[in-house]
């Protein structure tokens, strides 16, 4: 290097410069061709290793060595010179080497911009430079800039060499990278007229090289080099070969969106399309209606990137750049007449770059020239904002954003629907488990064969969705709806949520058909011995009945009634005492307990052998922490402490919601109850990792919540045992068979009498079961497909909602329980909007009697085709077909059915005209109790609860930012990370400075860019970089971006409520860096979205 700065510092430079750049061409050219075609059969490879593609590209870079490597390492040695004291002596020596730099560019020598090995502009040399330039030229520093940009090989050096006679490297491979300048000097008579003194001529790299693109940061090397370029130019020509406007497209979209991320852009830039390789002179006229294409496309980017960056006065392309579609296209016929070397040069080509010159110096007149000084501040602070662009970078270009969320849009209906077809499924299926052996034969199919059968039904019907919604992902991608092509990275995430929803839906299922199959056992053994009394007592009636008759005196109701009650009371003492036994459910359900801690370990099994039992367990509050005095004056840990308590206080009230339907359901305990809590515990504890939660905390919280279910399920149990204790149940229907017996004795008709009964003992109960098991779900499907659509239709128009009305009543608490229990405050949002939305216009009761009314027109066809049924001729079989015809429908019960069927002389004709009638009072009695109750008693006695469902649908993984508290926003299930687009400022999480106490008013993406460090419990308090904190959070990733701003939205909310935020957390108010920001800018920032 001492030689060369040496030799460029003679008078003889230009000749030692020439001779040096042949003897290097001539070295590179014994290495480069076998490197190249090495390269080039990698590329070729499908299977070809990228570290392989990588080390051999960095080979050739290495080979290629030219002037330009020699002036890199002169500024290399000036930017380490210049970080030394000023005194120091190799400071001093190196102190000419910008000087130099200088008078080669005057001299028509190329300039590296940007280093485009380590894609970095040398600030501090290109500083040096141009200020010596600036002092070289004196008063004539007025500079235009014209830059070129292209894929590669599509012939951008050839023309700037054929238009300004300049000599940029031209070659088809690609050796060289960054982006180069020269400097043009305009002649004396013409510097008035094109208001500069040089033209500042960039030639930049070939863009989205198909080698290049085989490395993982190519997309994000091309666009930042794109977008520097391209802000540094008065005038942008980009170079398409072919007459093909798409393929600059994605460069294009990332500039678009740069611009308008930079706060000021300072001008505005003239863009011109340049068409290589056009034949027809034509080709004008003909490519009008692509152009106008290409431009719509350019429109739609630019409103799409104006909307993300709050920025709505920019709506059309020509907002950011200059772009006119009858003057701004050149069409440039190929250079050669036929196949280089042989083939002559074209003449057009020439004419054609001529004209393009003329229109370029044309553009100059109208524009305002700036200084050498100007150039060089402009190019330092868009070399800053290029470096602070990373987020958008990693996501390749402005409508990506769009894109996802319209992907997620779709998914989620998609989703949707194979939920409702799963839940209306499931109920059915449930239904048949539930009514298995009450009318048919079940002797050879017991109900596990059912439930086994209904298992591979469902697994075959999930299947057959996930399938279903796998197509529409593909068929998606293959439209190319919605700019889906920018997310094929994403593809792969909305597959596995797919397959994820099949395998939550199939556990779901499992875990109710295995109920009902428990419920149906319990039940089988409880209608057996009833079957057996109804039995006994059915055939004692009927022979006291004959007695009576051939007794040939007529007997009145009294005497009647006299020798029922004798004959009842001798058959009572006949029967034995076979009915169910009690059993100790607190000791069931301690098992279980036991059972689901097993994979714990050790510890926990020895802390376990400590409890004798559950019954010395919840008898008041569950305390999360009984030891807080250690913890007093550190804010992290009452923190967390209080949001443990607030987590388990919470799943306490969902257990006991949980329990309390059970009991109301009148079924026996099952295992599957407990089972169920446990599961809902361990998924809460797996929600809340983040939390750090100890064996010890985990053990007290199931013993606490098993302790109180279990005394509820003893009781369940009991109360169970007593209501189907056999001879309660047959002293139950003693005046039915005393009743049934006076009639059969006189011969009255039964017909209207057992009607009644029927509709009011087995029809009603099941019509208001089905009705509390689908209502909740038909609810939740009207909230998510009609008016409130938009609300519910995906998580980011959810979030909106509910952050809007949080602004329209700003209520401090609101905010706070929103950011600190959130999932209690969305679900009592949710709860709100559907109160609102059915009590308006009667909603709910018209979709309480849609229910009835599809239920009682099945209930009216099944006893009109039991009434055409020859087979049929008596009461029992008319009403077992009618159950049967509805045995997917309604659960009936079969003591209730049994007992309608005997001791009856009703005609089935008959019977079947007074059935239509009491159907018809029970449609009119059913529908005025349904108007008469309140909304909260009927969402209380929904099976399943609209709230909880939609609450599953917008939560998404639950997951919320470690250090804003703002939830993930990423699509799906499945998603391997989790992300925010725009943080919150982390004061709204309780974050503050560790000196001053002061809450933190930057977002996560500036501060992981910078060199702060934070400290927190998941640290053990100890100070973490910001920038290392994916060693913390893995699972989160927070693009490093300082640009991106808090919305105005959160920062309207931190400045309004600084005081009682600093109260509630315990710190001291933020300072406010920002100016003031109105409710109605915090309102349109939501509008924006």
């Amino acid at each position: 290097m001492s030689c060369f700065i040496s030799a460029i510092s003679t008078p003889e430079r230009a000749y030692y410069l020439k001779w040096l750049r042949n003897a290097l061409e001539n070295r590179s050219h014994e290495v480069l061709p076998q490197l190249r075609e090495l390269y080039k059969q990698k590329c070729q490879d499908v299977c070809g290793n990228k570290a392989e593609i990588a080390e051999l590209d960095k080979k050739i870079s290495n080979s290629s060595l030219g002037v330009e490597h020699f002036i890199r390492e002169m500024s290399q040695l000036y930017e380490a010179s210049v970080s030394l004291p000023e005194d120091a002596l190799h400071r001093k020596q190196l102190e000419h080497l910008p000087r130099l730099c200088a008078e080669l560019l005057l001299d028509g020598f190329s300039l590296e911009l940007v280093d485009g090995d380590s894609s970095n502009i040398p600030v501090k040399w290109l500083s040096g430079v141009f200020s010596e330039l600036n002092t070289l030229v004196e008063s004539k520093n007025r500079i235009m800039v014209v830059t070129v940009l292209g894929v590669q090989s599509s012939g951008k050096s050839t023309l700037l060499n054929t238009m300004f006679g300049v000599q940029f490297a031209v070659s088809s491979g690609r050796c060289t990278r960054g982006a180069f300048m020269q400097l043009i000097k305009v002649a004396d008579d013409r510097q008035a007229e094109l208001n500069c003194d040089y033209i500042v001529i960039i030639d930049t790299e070939g863009l989205k090289s198909p080698e290049l693109a085989q490395l993982d940061n190519s997309h994000e090397h091309d666009n930042e080099l794109a977008t520097l370029v391209v802000g540094l130019s008065d005038v942008t020509i980009v170079n398409i070969a072919m007459e093909n406007s798409t393929e600059m497209k994605d460069i294009l979209q990332i500039i678009v969106h740069a611009f308008l991320r930079m706060k000021e852009t300072g001008k505005k830039h003239k863009c011109l399309f340049v068409h290589q390789n056009v034949a027809d002179v034509s080709a004008h006229d003909s490519n009008m209606r692509d152009r106008k294409f290409l431009l719509e496309q350019l429109d739609e980017m630019t409103q799409a990137a104006a909307k993300m960056e709050n920025k709505l006065e920019f709506s059309k392309f020509t907002d950011v750049m200059n772009y006119d579609t009858k003057t701004g296209d050149h069409y440039i016929p190929g250079l050669w007449h036929g196949k280089p070397p042989m083939a002559p040069v074209s003449i057009g080509y020439s004419e054609s770059v001529y004209d393009l010159k003329k229109h370029i110096m044309e553009i100059f007149r109208d524009y305002e020239s700036y200084n050498i000084n100007e150039f060089l501040k402009w190019t330092k602070d868009l070399w800053t904002a290029v470096k602070f662009e990373k987020f958008i970078f990693s996501f390749r270009n402005s409508l990506v954003a769009d894109a996802y969320m319209k992907l997620c849009t779709e998914y989620n209906r998609w989703d949707w629907t194979l939920r409702k077809q799963m839940h209306t499924w499931a109920l059915e299926a449930e239904t048949k488990i539930l009514n298995h052996g009450k009318f048919e034969n079940s002797e050879k199919c017991t109900v596990e064969d059912v439930r086994y059968r209904l298992l591979q039904k469902a697994e075959f019907e999930l299947s057959k969705g996930e399938d279903e919604i796998n197509d529409k992902i593909e068929s998606y991608y293959e439209q190319g709806e919605g700019h889906v092509e920018l997310v094929e990275n994403y593809r792969q995430d909305f597959i596995n949520s797919a397959t994820s929803l099949k395998k939550e839906l199939s556990n779901s299922v499992t875990i109710k058909l295995d109920a009902a199959v428990s419920r149906r056992n319990g039940m089988i053994k409880v209608e057996g011995i009833q079957k057996t009394y109804m039995d006994t007592m059915e055939e004692k009636v009927l022979n006291l009945l004959k007695n009576c008759r051939e007794n040939k005196s007529d007997m009145s109701d009294s005497m009647l009634d006299e020798a029922f009650e004798k004959m009842w009371q001798e058959t009572v003492r006949t029967l034995g005492c076979t009915g169910l036994k009690p059993q100790d459910i607190r000791t069931r359900v301690f098992h279980r307990l036991r059972i689901n801690l097993q994979s714990r370990g050790s510890s926990m099994a020895q802390n376990l052998d400590k409890v004798e039992d559950l019954n010395s367990h919840s008898h008041g509050n569950f305390i999360a922490c009984k030891d807080q005095t250690k913890w007093y004056n550190n804010w992290w840990y009452k923190n967390h402490i209080k949001m443990v308590q607030e987590m388990s206080d919470n799943l306490i009230r969902d257990c006991q919601e949980f329990v309390k339907l059970k009991g109301e359901c009148n079924d026996d305990y099952d295992d599957t109850y407990i089972r169920e809590i446990l599961h809902m515990i361990d998924e809460k504890l797996k929600a809340h990792e983040d939390l750090k939660l100890q064996e010890d905390f985990e053990l007290s919280l199931k013993l606490h919540i098993c302790g109180f279910a279990s005394r509820e399920f003893q009781e369940i149990h009991n109360q169970f045992i007593k209501e189907n204790n056999p001879r309660t149940a047959l002293e139950n229907l003693k005046q039915t068979y005393r009743s049934d017996f006076i009639d059969l004795y006189h011969e009255r008709d039964q017909c209207q009498k057992k009607a009644d009964e029927f509709t009011r003992n087995c029809l009603k109960p099941a019509l208001e079961r089905y009705i509390s098991e689908n209502l909740g779900m038909k609810m939740a499907d009207k909230m998510v497909t009609g008016e409130n659509s938009a609300i519910f239709g995906s998580r980011t128009t959810f979030q909106i909602s509910v952050l809007k009305n949080l602004l329209d009543e700003s209520e401090f608490e609101k905010y706070l329980l929103f950011i600190l229990l959130y999932e209690m405050f969305v679900k009592a949002f949710i709860v709100d909007k559907i109160q609102k939305h059915f009590s308006a216009e009667n909603r709910m009761y018209t979709l309480e009697e849609n229910l009835v009314n599809e239920v009682i027109s099945e209930i009216k066809q099944a006893i009109e085709e039991a009434e055409r049924d020859p087979k049929i001729n008596d009461i029992k079989g008319f009403i077992e077909n009618i159950c049967n015809k509805l045995v997917n429908r309604l659960v009936f019960p079969k003591d209730a059915v049994d007992k309608i069927s005997t001791l009856n002389n009703a005609n089935p004709q008959k019977f079947a005209e007074c059935l239509q009638c009491s159907v018809i009072d029970m449609d009119k009695s059913l529908k005025a109790s349904l108007q008469e109750r309140d909304f909260q008693r009927k969402i209380h006695s929904l099976q399943t609860k609209p709230q909880d469902v939609l609450f599953k649908r917008v939560q998404g993984c639950g997951k919320q930012c470690p250090f804003c508290q703002a939830p993930c926003e990423a699509g799906g299930d499945a998603h391997t990370e989790h992300f925010v687009s725009i943080h919150r400022p982390q004061g709204l999480g309780s974050c503050r400075f560790t000196d001053s106490k002061k809450l933190v008013t930057d977002i996560c993406s500036s501060l992981v860019h910078s060199n702060s460090s934070f400290q927190c419990e998941d640290t053990n308090d100890q100070s973490h970089p910001y920038k290392e904190y994916s060693k913390i959070y893995p699972d989160w990733r927070i693009d490093p971006d300082p640009s991106i701003e808090a919305s105005a939205y959160w920062k309207y909310v931190m400045a309004e409520f600084n005081e009682q935020f600093a109260e509630e957390y315990d710190a001291e108010p933020a300072e406010i860096p920002w100016g003031k920001i109105t409710k109605a800018d915090a309102e349109k920032s939501l509008n924006l979205n």
